[in-house]
This record gives structure tokens, sequence and C-alpha cells, in this order.
């Protein structure tokens, strides 16, 4: 039995392989084609240039390595099963069930990898990789930092605090503003619960000013609404925003944690916390679908039909995971459904082929 296992495992390995890199190569080559002409225009260096795309493959390889398992074990089964491998092994009293088990194994090991790489690797990666993009090549000034509690900016206007800025809707929460004189002198502070861009300016809710004139005793200011005149536009701030894909599971949490004690709503935060588990958990399932796919019947399969039912059942897998996630994100969906609706739906569907498989 080790013997068969050793060659399963090492013909699954290969295939394994062979399929993320050349998705890995798929992808920088489709990402390089986007980026040239930014790269160009700012006259970047190769050494850029090659510094960013490997701080990117991290990114890429465990968003592809889920693919990629579900493509090897219908490859590698595919292809067993029509040399008449497979039949062999059963002959000699092999059970699909222990035939499948090194697959399964090397699959779960992929879903500890991804979360490793989710966990430790990319968020380092990936933003080193922004940095080279958008100071070094793009000569965008850094003004700002990150913190788990608080973003900083140095703005035209002064000191820029907010407790949460979405890049994608341009709102930002718990705002502090300090406006200091040229002689850094503070003559002004802004408290607002948060602000929105619309029509190309800024709209503050539930503003308090404070005005320091002379060194008096601060005039307090409150009001509903308020249109404030910043220079500065969402995009400006994305720099320093911290990305939910830059952060690993454990310092999301923080970051959840940290936003429901000021009151702040964290539900599309919670989703994707939820999704970092999820994510990498379908590798096992995207597995046993493929295994009990490609080996439904004696001799059915090949190179040729695993790469499309791969292709398929992949895509539909990235359909489903994305709609649910959006769905979280937006409220329509508990965030734990959200997130693991996908993996729910292909685990009964990995069921249902399973029980068609003639053991």
């Amino acid at each position: 039995m080790k013997i068969v296992d050793r060659y399963l495992i090492h013909e699954y390995l290969r295939n394994l392989f062979f399929i993320t890199l050349s998705f890995v190569s798929l992808f920088l080559i489709i990402d390089f084609f986007e980026k040239i002409r930014m790269f160009l225009s700012n006259h970047a260096t190769f050494r850029q240039m090659g510094a960013y795309f490997l701080f990117m493959t991290p990114t890429i390889v465990s968003q592809i390595l889920p693919a990629a398992v579900l493509l090897a074990s219908l490859v590698t089964c595919g292809t067993l099963s029509r040399h008449s491998e497979i039949t062999a092994m059963k002959a000699n009293g092999i059970s699909l069930y222990r035939i499948a088990l090194p697959i399964l194994t090397i699959a779960a090991l992929t879903s500890l990898t991804i979360f490793f790489l989710s966990e430790w690797v990319t968020p380092l990666t990936n933003d080193r990789a922004e940095r080279i993009r958008l100071v070094e090549v793009q000569k965008q000034a850094s003004l700002g930092s990150f913190k788990q509690d608080q973003i900083w900016y140095r703005g035209a206007k002064g000191i820029y605090n907010f407790r949460l800025f979405d890049a994608r809707t341009g709102t930002l929460q718990g705002i502090t503003i300090h406006c200091l004189d040229r002689q850094m002198k503070l003559v002004m502070r802004l408290d607002a619960e948060r602000g929105e861009w619309k029509e190309g300016r800024w709209l503050f809710h539930n503003v308090l000013i404070a005005r320091f004139d002379n060194g008096a005793f601060p005039v307090l200011s409150k009001m509903k609404q308020q249109v404030v005149d910043l220079p500065e536009k969402p995009s400006d701030f994305q720099l320093i925003q911290k990305d939910v894909e830059a952060m690993g599971y454990s310092e999301l949490k923080r970051y959840i944690r940290k936003l429901q004690s000021e009151g702040y709503d964290a539900t599309r935060y919670i989703v994707d916390l939820h999704g970092k588990i999820a994510f990498p958990l379908v590798s096992i399932l995207l597995a046993i679908i493929g295994v009990s796919f490609s080996l439904r019947s004696e001799r059915s399969g090949g190179l040729a039909q695993g790469i499309g039912a791969g292709l398929v059942i992949g895509f539909s897998y990235w359909l489903v995971y994305a709609f649910g996630m959006s769905l979280g994100r937006s409220g329509a969906l508990p965030p734990f459904i959200a997130a693991w609706f996908a993996n729910m739906l292909f685990a009964v569907a990995s069921l249902f082929l399973i029980r068609r498989v003639k053991t």
C-alpha cells in the first residue's frame, strides 16, 4: 500500500505543481499587461517591476490554489481511470475511498498552506507591493500611517485622524482634524461622527468644531451636517488604508473588536473574517468533488475533460462565493451564512457525488 500511496502522491503533486505554475504565470502575464502602461509612463526600473510582481506572487498563489487542487484531482484521477490503473488497484482489493485518501490529505495540507499564507505572508508582501507601486513608481507621497485602531494622515490643512475609512464608498468614520497654522500652532479642531464624499466635496455629520483664537478659551459650535473644504479626495487616503486582504485573521479580528467597542458597524469586516476560514477549507471540498467526478465511471475522464470540468466547477464556486460575500457585506445575509454559503452548497454536492461512486 505504501508503494501505491507514493505513486498517487507523486502523480498528484506533479499535476498540482504544473497547474499552479501555469495559473500563476497566466495571472502574472495578465497583470503585467494591465500595468505595463503605468510602469512605462512612470519610468519604472526593471528592478521595481520585478520586485512588484515577486511580492504579488504569494497573493496569487493563495487565491488560485483551491482551483489548482480541483484541477489536479480531476486530471490525476481521470488519467488513472482512463489508463485502467484504478481498475487494477480495485482488483487488488483497494477501495476508491482508500485511493482518494492521499489526494484528500494533500488537499487538507493545501488548506493549511493557504491559511498560513493569508495569515503571515500575504499581509507583508501585499503591503510591500503596494508601496512599490504607489510610492516608488508613481511617486505618491506617503503622508500617513495605519495603526490597529486609527488612521493618521498629514493633510494640507493639518493632521487628520480617522477610525475607519471605506475606500469603496468613500466614507470616513470617527473623524478628528487638527488644523494648524504656519507655526504649527493649533487653531481649530473638528470632530465628526462620519463623513461622505458627495458631488465632489466632503459632507460631515454630527460635527463639533472648537476654535482656538489667540490662546483664548475655545469657541465651540455644533452642527448636524457641514460641508468641509478639504482638498483631499478619497483616493488620497487609499495609500494608508489597509485593505482586508492585507490583514491576517488575527489582525482583522482585533480590528473588528476595536470597531465594535467604539460603536461602529463592522458587518462587512465580520463577513471577510469568516471568509478567511471558509475559503481555505474549500480546497478539501473541491478535491472530493474532483475525485468523485472523475471516478464516477470506469475509463471516464482524461486531460481535456478534466480541465473542462475543473473550469466549470471552479467558476461556479467563485460565482457562488462572491455572490454570498456580496450579500453578507450589504447586510442581506448574516455574516456566517454569507461566507459559508458556497462551502455548504458544495459540501452537499460532494456528498451527492461520493454516493454515486462505485467503490
